[in-house]
């Protein structure tokens, strides 16, 4: 039987062998981008549910292109979403820091 899966793994290993020849640090990033780019968000989902599942049958420089993206899309499939997820996750941060520089002015205070 042929899966969703098998096309779109078969799709990023093309898209793969195509940047092998830059080396891995340039294809892993022209993997990334392309796929980040063309790839509908449907797709982007789907393998990124791939990746979670192991990634079986991926080439190492595609899997590890995929592993950046979805880590620099925050999981998320699209554009907006993966900004509104930094935007959340800076955010957060920004209001854990609060009260150390709150507890830290009052303690220079005193």
């Amino acid at each position: 039987m042929h899966s969703p899966n098998n096309t779109l793994v078969r799709m990023a290993n093309d898209i793969g062998k195509f940047f092998a020849v830059q080396g891995e640090e340039r294809a892993v990033a022209g993997i990334a981008d392309h796929i980040k780019k063309f790839w509908e968000p449907r797709m982007k989902k789907q393998i990124f549910a791939h990746l979670d599942e192991g990634g079986a049958g991926l080439n190492p420089v595609t899997l590890k292109a995929l592993q950046k993206l979805k880590t620099d899309m925050h999981g998320k499939s699209t554009a907006a979403e993966a900004l509104a997820a930094a935007a959340a996750a800076a955010g957060a941060a920004d209001f854990a820091q609060q009260p150390k520089a709150k507890s830290a002015a009052k303690s220079s205070k005193n």
